[in-house]
């Protein structure tokens, strides 16, 4: 057999394999996709601790997670991050991230005595972190829930778990699917896609300049 007749036959063998293999990724697309979000999500088991944290945004969903934390008796308080407003809320014309919070946790039956603030317009996770920590100093506390949508937790995990280090606090942070996609059915969703490729984006970003 000629070079050229086996290097045509190589080169046919291999354009095949690639197809086959292709064509075998697209089949299991499904199966690569949900492990690549198993891969990343991190999330703590759930045990008792001092405080809930309800970190800024997503208040669709991050105060009625807390709210349902501590009706089982997971915390006895939680503290909701007081952040930067927007300047339509700054002036009365709309309710701010605060605001909703409080409101929504009043309205789930969490007693106002049972809610405090922590921090000072905070405007970024790390904010939260450092205002979180500089609230523990002030008090006896061993143990925070965080709960997190899916692909926000390994960030949030690793900025507040740097913050802490030295300190004999554990941060818990327990993943929750938020309305509008799950982990196990993230590319679905426009929503899921861009929140997993942000999140890897700004994960990245915290560990190079943090």
């Amino acid at each position: 057999m000629s070079e050229g007749r086996t290097f045509r036959r190589a080169f046919f063998l291999s354009a095949l394999l690639l197809a086959a293999l292709c064509a075998g990724a697209w089949l299991e697309r499904t199966v690569l996709l949900r492990a690549a979000a198993d891969l990343w999500v991190v999330s703590d088991p759930i045990t008792p601790a001092d405080g809930i944290v309800v970190l800024g945004g997503g208040e669709d969903w991050r105060p009625f997670i807390a709210a349902d934390l501590y009706k089982r008796g997971l915390a006895p308080k939680i503290l909701v991050s007081r952040t930067k407003s927007r300047p339509a809320a700054q002036i009365g014309a709309i309710p701010g991230s605060i605001e909703i919070n409080l409101a929504v946790l009043r309205k789930l039956g969490v007693p106002d005595d049972a809610v405090e603030l922590f921090g000072e317009d905070n405007k970024s996770t790390l904010d939260e972190a450092i205002a979180l920590k500089s609230w523990t100093r002030q008090h006896v506390v061993s143990k925070f829930i965080i709960p997190s949508e899916p692909f926000f937790g390994r960030r949030a995990r690793w900025i507040f778990e740097k913050e802490f280090s030295g300190m004999s606090v554990q941060i818990a942070v327990q993943s929750f699917d938020p309305p509008g996609y799950t982990q196990a059915e993230w590319w679905k969703s426009n929503e899921g896609i861009f929140k997993f490729q942000n999140e890897i984006l700004k994960y990245l970003f915290y560990r190079y300049k943090y």
